[in-house]
């Protein structure tokens, strides 16, 4: 990742609000929405994606289609653990791929995992099978989400100073 050679500009925020919402549009598309030319919007987008803006462009799939249909948070109370440990825990973190996030916490717990589930029986036996036997894990209290209500990956960029 480069770092960032200018401040970003209202041009940059109106690309960066439109691949949130379709990275799959062309060049000629984007420029069109932004308003400039197709050369200096592709110019611009390059420059995004370099200095790290734009980590990379995925498809979001919509995980009603498929078995699993539960989210569940997982809120895990840890004890210290060595610098071999935890890296050991962050590798079993990365590597398990019904855990979709995981963040560090300030308060009771320590670590909130976001789990996709296909049924409570699968996730009873992920807790005692994965869960519990990740390195320094003493305690563990799950949420299950009845209904998504909002879920987005955009970033509000409304209130991002401008050049």
């Amino acid at each position: 990742m480069i770092p960032p050679s200018e401040p970003l500009s209202a041009v940059d925020i109106r690309i960066l609000e439109q691949i949130q919402l379709d990275s799959s549009l062309s060049t000629n598309d984007l420029a069109d929405k932004v308003g400039v030319s197709q050369s200096p919007c592709w110019r611009r987008l390059q420059r995004l994606k370099e200095e790290g803006y734009i980590k990379g462009e995925v498809a979001i799939l919509d995980r009603h289609k498929f078995e699993g249909t539960l989210l569940i948070f997982a809120y895990l109370k840890m004890t210290t653990l060595t610098e071999d440990k935890r890296a050991q825990f962050l590798r079993r973190i990365e590597t398990t791929p019904e855990i979709l996030e995981c963040h560090t916490l300030f308060g009771e717990k320590d670590i909130m995992l976001k789990v996709i589930a296909p049924s409570m029986d699968w996730y009873q036996r992920f807790i005692f099978n994965v869960i519990l036997k990740l390195p320094g894990v003493v305690d563990i209290q799950s949420t299950i989400t009845l209904a998504e209500l909002k879920s987005t990956t955009a970033i509000p960029l409304r209130a991002v100073k401008t050049a």
